[in-house]
């Protein structure tokens, strides 16, 4: 296994887990409130450690580099995941998961045609079994009620994150390979945190903004934003600098099914028959994707 494929799936590991920790934060915080929270308790912890470890010898970036890590945070971080956070209250976490299904095909194809990705038959045969156990695992409970106008409402919010993602890693795939991996985190992490202040700024924002703060659980909030907003966008970045933007999209597949597993040894849930068989296609994909070799 390589630092890039160690990396992607570390990530997946440190958002399922962020999951788990803030599950209920959605309760208390706006979509847009959650975001902002989250990366901002980031940028003030990742700021002091990338100035420290790159005083008096600051990298170097060209301008349209530096516009593109900026624009992607506002794109991949600002927008993103506001409207997933939206979508996951709308649709809950099954049919969200069905939807992010969505992500690695959207990045193979974009890194088919900007960034001429190629995968091999392993890696094909990697993909296809980690697609399946993740709709294994993530597909929503039948018979659940739902609201025909929050269903589509939120499967549109759920579409448009995804794509968004997709592009805005996609779209600094090469600046990653060439630059430090904590300084482009902290360069789209300020770009993100601006987009979220500029869209709170708005009139139409302020009103949904609004939480109780006594009703917050603010150790919760501290720890999903270190591990599951701060870690793993530092390992999923370091995913895509080390190897493939198609085979680190593969490998963060797999953190629908580390949350089932987490929830099931967390939290005591239920993981069921389709679940195990779900966890064991998944990992048999990600055996196939690291056995085999992309070519770039």
């Amino acid at each position: 296994m390589g630092i890039g494929e160690a990396m992607a799936l570390g990530s997946a590991a440190a958002w399922a887990v962020g999951v788990i920790l803030a599950r209920q934060l959605g309760a208390h915080l706006p979509p847009l409130t959650l975001n902002l929270l989250k990366n901002g308790l980031v940028l003030c912890v990742l700021a002091p450690v990338v100035l420290l470890l790159h005083a008096g010898a600051w990298p170097t970036m060209p301008v349209r580099d530096l516009l593109l890590v900026l624009a992607s945070g506002v794109i991949g971080i600002a927008l993103a995941d506001t409207l997933y956070f939206r979508a996951l209250n709308e649709l809950g976490a099954g049919r969200m998961g069905v939807i992010g299904n969505l992500y690695s095909p959207l990045v193979l194809l974009l890194g088919f045609v900007f960034l001429d990705e190629r995968l091999g038959g392993a890696q094909w045969l990697g993909f296809a079994l980690v697609a399946m156990g993740v709709l294994l695992v993530s597909h929503p409970t039948r018979g659940r009620p739902s609201d025909p106008g929050h269903t589509l409402r939120g499967i549109a919010f759920g579409l448009l994150a995804i794509a968004l993602m997709a592009v805005a890693i996609v779209m600094v795939k090469r600046t990653l390979e060439t630059q430090p991996l904590l300084w482009v985190t902290l360069l789209r992490l300020c770009g993100a945190v601006a987009g979220l202040v500029l869209i709170a700024l708005l009139p139409s924002m302020r009103q949904r903004m609004r939480f109780v703060p006594t009703n917050v659980p603010w150790h919760r909030l501290v720890l999903a934003a270190l591990v599951g907003q701060g870690l793993s966008m530092v390992l999923w970045l370091g995913g895509y600098k080390f190897t493939t933007a198609s085979v680190a999209a593969i490998l963060n597949e797999s953190a629908s099914v580390f949350l089932v597993v987490l929830a099931a040894l967390w939290l005591r849930e239920p993981l069921g028959r389709r679940g195990v068989v779900g966890v064991l296609l998944t990992f048999g994909g990600i055996a196939c994707i690291l056995l085999g070799r992309a070519t770039p």
